[in-house]
């Protein structure tokens, strides 16, 4: 029995009901009760439970399926051991009756409307009679057939009535609240009682009331023992004890959780990066992903996906966004865990690991290439003779002379070149273009020789381009000679070798006057010209020369090599791609250098390719927010062609500018025809559902004003942004799109409740037998907040403005101009003076103590009364009052002028009641910046 004590304390701590707590009732004042029944001493014997029934994972029944198959099991259950929930008076041997109710999940505990079943129980409780099989040892009593029957919705209430007139009746109330006029009514006494009109119209209203909130997805046992009185009736009663909760296995809001797939484990610290995850069944409205990372010293970090309940998908699958991590500047891979949190219970899902790697700032490698160490010019002076590719002396055939030939070589004893005759403009000559056909990739390794020297492909000086290598590899002809051996020369080789001779020759030639034309003109494309053919080769990084000039904003090189591919016939060099599947053009619009694409463009780069993302130029100008390259870009057709083309995520370049928050690419975008109803091709969300997602006011309110969006698009899903607004409580844009003339009782294809028991249909009511029809889900059903809900039921939106907020002073010196502000310095710093006067009048005299330091006095002065908030009016009165007439001149002449010129405001409201909601909410929200705030009101030119 000692042994028994220590164990298990023997002071519990009392359950007893307070009145006074209860809000329901606080109007009402009853006296407090004694609960002088109760047999509760410091000794004296007390209800203990000793086994907490399972929490989860069995299934409350209707009553057409029939019993459970086996009892409610208990905490420690397993599949070879079972138990089931059990009591134990302490303090106590004897006879004694527990009774066993079912009570709500809640702080003042209530009667529930499911009901007991089994072996023992009746009227939706149990009554278990003990008998001691031993003395000396406290009563217990555990019990094994208990299941739960579900009752429909339709029968709460009457249910509940009953099971309450029983409780009051038999005297099982102690513990529970029913009204405050019953539950006074818990002294001991001979039952059953009878219950007059008044107590029956007391718990026939409780019921009512109770039903509305009662949770069916949860209950809780009560266990009350009674101990036999002098006349053998149980009536003196112990304490009620309460379980811990039981949820229903079958209700998504106390299923147990588990993520069962994630298409993603790993992410950048930024965030924002989407995960598809599948799970078992979960709430929509109560559900979370959360993220976090701990060490010994406990939780270190937390934060949870974003997402709203339009992105959860039949109860079992969420896509959400990755949140951002903690330590933006991580420099390694860092491991943390995510899992899934019931908002209602803080229950939570079996963790799973999810990486974390550091930002790549380079993703499209501009930055690293631009570091790569150069050559210097010396490098290129050659290796062969001393003389190398310059006048004097040097030796082989490759450094410029022929076979045996000193360093001038070719470049002496030529006669004129008359015939370089053309102009550029009408294109190069003959000469200079060269006659070979194209340009081709020569393999890594060196080529056999077919042993056709006349060949233009295999001739190493007709232009054919070869990869470059990092580490060049340079043959010698007498290193071929001695790998080769020595043959003595033949008739034909002698042959080869002239035609060889002659064809250097030739380029030698056309070397030469290229030079000679870019010394007269000063022109580097006659330099160019001739090397054409080897604008094809790439580095080790797939580059070409034109992606090197672009890479590293060489603008005058890029038009040079631009203008000389579009007039010489040749390889397509223009649209080359890199090792990142990038033109010259993507790189141009990424580096955002408008004159070097200007010049790509003119050439006749095509403006169709797309990089590795399928990315279009323009795709990429949109995922800009300064929106520069967007304004420029549409400036040529045949990218106005390109607006609503989606990239490889199915986005267009209206998505991609709301994603990039850039309102000059939104607003230019639909200004060249772009379709503000085109939907994204992973959901079908429109441009407004994007900026409903970002809770920005801004990008919606132009997307209303200036697109004339469609408020009520739906996704794929049909939900509209009214829905995701609803969802996430964005007061401010839930307003907006109900001033838009958004429907909140527009239903989406999310069943708006899940019918698990076809079975059952005969209990619910008829209205729900209909054809099975079950409704989708409105934004009313989704509404996050109270807030939310009434502007979704027609309440006008009125912005808070926080008194905490200090608003600047606002003046108009802002609008004098420069050159007036100068012409007053010198007016008050001049011989008539005034400006300490002015300094005083203004309000500022406090300051000319400052003001004397600064080498220009009146101008602090005025940069000071701006900041303040000055008026222009209150500096001509006060000029006026210093008598300083060169200063007032000077001001009455700006203001004269400024009259005359009677400016028109550049800006109306395309709707007024519309646009009157987006500036209320654009006051009360100071989160947009400064030049989205132009998103209200529209310019006219």
């Amino acid at each position: 029995m000692a042994g028994e004590n220590e164990q298990y304390p023997p002071h519990p701590v009392p359950s007893y009901y307070d009145i006074g707590l209860d809000p329901l009732w606080e109007t009402l004042h009853f006296p407090s009760l004694s609960h002088t029944n109760s047999l509760r001493t410091a000794d004296g014997p007390y209800l203990q439970i000793i086994e907490q029934p399972k929490q989860r994972g069995f299934r409350f029944r209707y009553g057409c399926e029939g019993p459970s198959h086996g009892g409610l099991p208990g905490a420690s259950s397993e599949k070879n051991r079972k138990s089931y929930p059990q009591v134990k008076i302490c303090n106590y041997q004897g006879a004694a009756r527990v009774v066993v109710q079912l009570v709500t999940n809640s702080k003042d505990a209530h009667l529930h409307a499911h009901s007991l079943v089994g072996k023992q129980c009746d009227k939706g409780i149990c009554i278990a009679d003990l008998q001691p099989k031993d003395p000396s040892i406290s009563l217990c009593d555990s019990f094994p057939n208990l299941g739960i029957l579900h009752v429909t919705k339709k029968n709460v209430s009457k249910t509940l009535e009953d099971r309450m007139t029983e409780a009051f009746r038999m005297g099982y109330n102690c513990g529970i609240v029913i009204h405050p006029e019953i539950d006074t009514l818990q002294a001991e006494v001979r039952v059953p009682r009878e219950l007059t009109d008044h107590q029956r119209s007391l718990i026939c209203s409780a019921a009512s009331h109770q039903a509305k909130d009662m949770d069916l997805s949860v209950v809780r046992l009560m266990f009350t023992a009674f101990l036999p009185d002098s006349d053998g009736g149980f009536s003196r009663r112990l304490d009620p004890v309460m379980s811990d909760p039981i949820f229903d296995s079958k209700a998504p809001n106390a299923s147990n959780l588990k993520i069962v797939r994630m298409d993603r484990t790993a992410g950048c610290v930024t965030g924002g990066e989407e995960v598809y995850l599948l799970c078992d069944k979960v709430q929509k409205d109560d559900i979370q992903v959360r993220f976090y990372e701990d060490d010994e010293t406990g939780l270190t970090w937390e934060a949870f996906g974003d997402f709203s309940p339009t992105d959860v998908h039949r109860q079992f699958a969420i896509v959400f966004k990755t949140p951002k991590y903690r330590d933006p500047n991580l420099q390694k891979p860092t491991s943390v865990f995510v899992q899934l949190k019931r908002k209602s219970d803080n229950e939570t899902s079996e963790p799973k690991p999810f990486t974390y790697h550091p930002q790549i700032i380079d993703k499209e490698e501009v930055q690293r290439k631009r570091q790569k160490t150069l050559p210097n010019f010396q490098d290129y002076s050659g290796q062969g003779g001393s003389g190398g590719m310059y006048r004097g002396p040097g030796g082989g055939s490759a450094a410029g002379g022929g076979p045996g030939s000193g360093g001038g070589g070719y470049f002496q004893g030529y006669p004129t070149y008359n015939n370089y005759g053309g102009g550029y403009n009408t294109g190069f000559s003959p000469g200079m273009s060269g006659d070979a056909t194209g340009i081709k990739h020569a393999p890594q390794g060196r080529a056999e020789d077919s042993g056709d020297d006349s060949d233009v492909d295999d001739d190493p000086a007709s232009g054919t381009s070869v990869r470059v290598q990092a580490q060049s590899e340079d043959v010698t002809a007498g290193e071929r000679s001695e790998e080769e051996g020595v043959v003595e020369p033949g008739p034909g080789d002698r042959t080869g070798e002239c035609l060889l001779e002659a064809r250097l020759v030739d380029v030698a030639e056309r070397q030469a006057e290229a030079l000679f034309q870019y010394a007269v003109t000063g022109d580097i494309r006659y330099l160019l010209a001739p090397q054409h053919h080897l604008m094809a080769a790439q580095d080790e990084n797939g580059d070409t020369g034109l992606h090197l000039g672009v890479i590293h904003s060489q603008t005058d090189a890029v038009r040079s090599f631009a203008q000389v591919l579009s007039a010489l016939p040749g390889e397509d060099v223009l649209n080359m791609r890199n090792d990142l599947y990038q033109t010259p053009l993507h790189l141009a619009v990424i580096t955002q250098q408008k004159e070097a694409a200007e010049a790509l463009i003119l050439a006749g780069a095509d403006v169709t390719l797309t990089d590795r993302h399928g990315n279009t130029a323009l795709h990429l100008a949109a995922q800009q927010k300064e929106g520069v390259m967007v304004e420029f870009l549409l400036r040529h057709r045949e990218l106005v062609e390109l607006v609503d083309l989606p990239n490889a995520s199915g986005r267009c370049c209206l998505h991609l500018a709301v994603l990039a928050n850039s309102l000059s690419s939104v607003r230019n975008l639909l200004l060249s025809g772009g379709s503000v109803e085109v939907q994204e091709r992973s959901c079908g969300r429109t441009a407004l559902h994007l900026a409903t997602e970002l809770d920005n006011v801004s990008l919606s309110g132009c997307l209303l004003l200036e697109g004339n969006a469609n408020v009520d698009s739906c996704t794929y899903n049909g939900s509209s942004p009214l829905h995701i607004a609803a969802g996430r409580g964005s007061v401010k844009l839930t307003a907006l799109l109900m001033a838009a003339g958004a429907d909140p009782h527009k239903e989406n294809f999310e069943p708006l409740f899940f019918r698990d028991d076809e079975n059952c249909v005969e209990e619910e009511d008829e209205e729900e037998q209909d054809e099975g029809y079950i409704p989708g889900t409105s934004p009313l059903n989704m509404a996050a907040t109270p807030e939310v809900l009434e502007l979704l039921n027609g309440k006008d939106y009125k912005p808070v403005t926080p008194t905490s907020v200090l608003v600047p002073p606002q003046g108009d010196m802002h609008s004098l101009a420069s050159e007036t502000k100068r012409a007053l310095c010198q007016a008050l710093g001049g011989p008539e003076g005034g400006w300490e006067s002015l300094a005083h009048t203004l309000g500022l005299g406090i300051l000319n103590s400052a003001f004397r330091l600064s080498p220009c006095p009146a101008s602090t002065l005025l940069d000071s009364y701006e900041v303040s908030g000055g008026m222009v009016k209150g500096l001509l009165e006060g000029l006026r009052i210093v008598g300083n007439c060169m200063a007032l001149s000077v001001l009455e002449g700006a203001l004269s002028e400024k009259e005359t010129l009677d400016p028109q405001s550049t800006t109306q409201l395309l709707d007024a009641g519309l646009s009157d909601h987006i500036r209320d909410l654009k006051l009360d929200g100071r989160v947009d910046s400064g030049v989205c705030d132009s998103g209200v009101e529209l310019s006219t030119a």
